[in-house]
């Protein structure tokens, strides 16, 4: 990681540019003293000596106001920039060229430095657009030798097969991950945001994991308004409270309970917000900080062996990518709620690419 010297970094004033300059304040005080001394030496006198020594200073100033005054805009623009800029792009087009031949020299090697960037960003994004487009075609071959096995399982019966159905699954819901992540980081938008009816959408996500509820004896429970709808993309929703479903019943929920309410409806800040409660074990004090980091465990994970961190990872993730809020409210021993905030105006929310 590399160290932040914004704070130290240094700006164009006027005691800088002096400092910068100290050679020719030398020779300029120099050369005043010996035209002074000259004068003298040639009978000028004392008065002569003076204004000549004056006339040399005089000219010496002159020069360093004019040299201050061409560059102090440019350098403090080019300042400005450095700290305000997102990106390189935006550096040249605001900064335009400099009359003196320092600042060309620096204006040159910005552009140039421009174009290396544009040529590694175009780079970047076409190898991760095909990287993304690999592990999709990837996740989708590995779905089909999954479906036949479970198509083979569904003529065997007993706990063997049973056990292997399960496992099967769970593949499966690793695959979906990748899946999602892999689309979710891509830099085309792959979702579309319309009115998702929100109980039929909860009754999805746990269909999608009933198997695993079953197996778990959770018992989900949708208390949401069959006409309640919010503004998201339907299969990115179904996906995040499916995982938010699979980590309850991971961590010893025996009741996972779906209800939403309206807050400030008809206002600007209107949103519908859903709550998915559980009675699990709860998230400890010490990891509610890192929750949403990817790949953090914490103190559950790591004792149950089988997470990977990637689940509220992931959830976080696609919030951003939708404009929906995320938050997690959890007590040790006593439960965890997961609250999704969806936003009434549609203005606010991202428009897919």
């Amino acid at each position: 990681m590399c160290d932040d010297h914004s704070s130290a970094a240094p700006r164009f004033t006027v005691g800088g540019y002096l400092r910068d300059c100290w050679l020719a304040l030398v020779l300029g005080v120099v050369c005043a003293a010996g035209l002074y001394g000259m004068g003298m030496t040639m009978g000028v006198g004392m008065q002569g000596g003076i204004a000549l020594g004056a006339f040399a200073l005089m000219c010496l100033i002159v020069a360093l106001v004019y040299g201050y005054a061409r560059r102090a805009r440019f350098w403090r623009s080019v300042t400005a920039l450095r700290d305000e800029a997102a990106s390189t792009c935006e550096v040249l087009p605001l900064l335009g060229e400099p009359a003196f031949l320092e600042g060309q020299l620096a204006y040159e090697a910005l552009e140039r430095t421009a174009d290396l960037a544009n040529i590694e960003l175009t780079a970047a994004q076409r190898a991760s657009g095909e990287y993304g487009e690999y592990v999709e075609l990837w996740i989708h071959e590995a779905k089909t030798p999954v479906a036949a096995a479970k198509l083979v399982l569904a003529r065997m019966s007993g706990p063997e097969a049973d056990a292997l159905v399960r496992e099967l699954e769970r593949v499966d819901v690793q695959i979906d991950q990748a899946l999602y992540y892999a689309r979710s980081t891509a830099l085309q938008k792959d979702y579309a945001i319309r009115e998702v009816p929100l109980a039929a959408a909860a009754r999805e996500a746990c269909k999608r994991q009933a198997r695993f509820l079953i197996e778990k004896q959770a018992i989900p429970r949708v208390e949401v308004p069959d006409d309640m709808t919010v503004l998201s993309d339907e299969p990115w929703l179904v996906f995040m409270l499916g995982q938010v479903v699979a980590n309850a019943a991971q961590y010893g929920a025996s009741s996972i309970v779906f209800t939403a309410r309206e807050e400030a409806s008809g206002t600007p800040h209107g949103r519908t917000v859903l709550e998915v409660r559980d009675d699990g074990c709860g998230i400890s004090a010490a990891d509610m900080p890192r929750i949403f980091d990817r790949g953090f465990t914490g103190t559950n994970g790591r004792h149950s062996g089988t997470a990977t961190g990637m689940g509220l990872y992931l959830i976080s993730l696609m919030c951003a990518r939708l404009g929906l809020g995320i938050t997690l409210a959890s007590e040790e021993g006593t439960g965890t709620r997961a609250i999704f905030a969806f936003p009434h105006n549609r203005a606010t929310l991202p428009t897919p690419k």
